[in-house]
């Protein structure tokens, strides 16, 4: 596999708009080939995600999934340019399918990495240094390990990190991309909130045993 330089990557992000990571990735997947990589993000929708992002999102819809039991709801909101497009069956079956993201991955807090804040990623850092396995190591070694722990552990809590669930190859936020490459429109997952029945009540465990026994000592 050809070497993926920092520059190339600069050059296929000037030539598209796209993000590092997503011209990183084309790059690879196409041996180095700018062209090639062009082609791979346009392909994907990616290549014009990026230029619209800048652009206001107001319209859109809020989304509801309740999964099978009724024990987890989600709501969420979705946000695109028009209300053509957020009529329009693409975008709905995104909000769909973002709902359903959230349902199953109940450990996702934040929309994106950037949204977490600074006191979780210290309470992390902290939590991180204290870890046993350190001990011993130089300041800077233990750093640089804390470092990766923390932004793996930063992107569990992120939704659009999370691999896709009808398609591990991508991201929530790849499919976001490719779909705002479909519609024309910046498109933005704006918020969310997740139900869990009967999160945070109290429940009084009755030991059903001592009751029975104690019943039997009433005279």
């Amino acid at each position: 596999m050809a070497e993926i330089s920092a520059k190339l990557v600069k050059d296929l992000r000037d030539k598209t708009g796209a993000g590092m990571m997503d011209c990183k990735k084309a790059l690879a997947e196409s041996n180095g080939d700018l062209t090639k990589a062009s082609e791979w993000l346009r392909q994907k929708g990616i290549a014009t995600a990026e230029k619209k992002a800048g652009r206001t999102a107001a319209e859109g819809a809020v989304g509801s999934y309740i999964h099978t039991g009724a024990r987890v709801g989600v709501l969420v909101e979705v946000n695109c340019e028009t209300d053509f497009v957020a009529r329009g069956e693409i975008f709905q079956e995104l909000v769909r399918n973002v709902a359903m993201q959230i349902a199953a991955c109940p450990n996702v807090e934040y929309v994106t990495t950037d949204q977490i804040p600074e006191p979780v990623v210290e309470r992390e850092k902290t939590i991180e240094m204290g870890r046993d396995d350190l001990d011993g190591k130089p300041e800077a070694m233990k750093a640089k390990i804390v470092e990766g722990r923390i932004g793996k552990r930063l992107k569990e809590l992120a939704l659009l990190d999370q691999p896709f669930i009808r398609d591990s190859a991508l991201t929530l936020g790849e499919m976001v991309k490719q779909t705002a490459g479909k519609t024309g429109e910046n498109i933005q997952v704006r918020r969310f909130t997740r139900y869990t029945l009967g999160e945070g009540i109290e429940v009084q465990q009755t030991d059903f045993a001592a009751e029975v026994a104690a019943m039997g000592k009433v005279s």
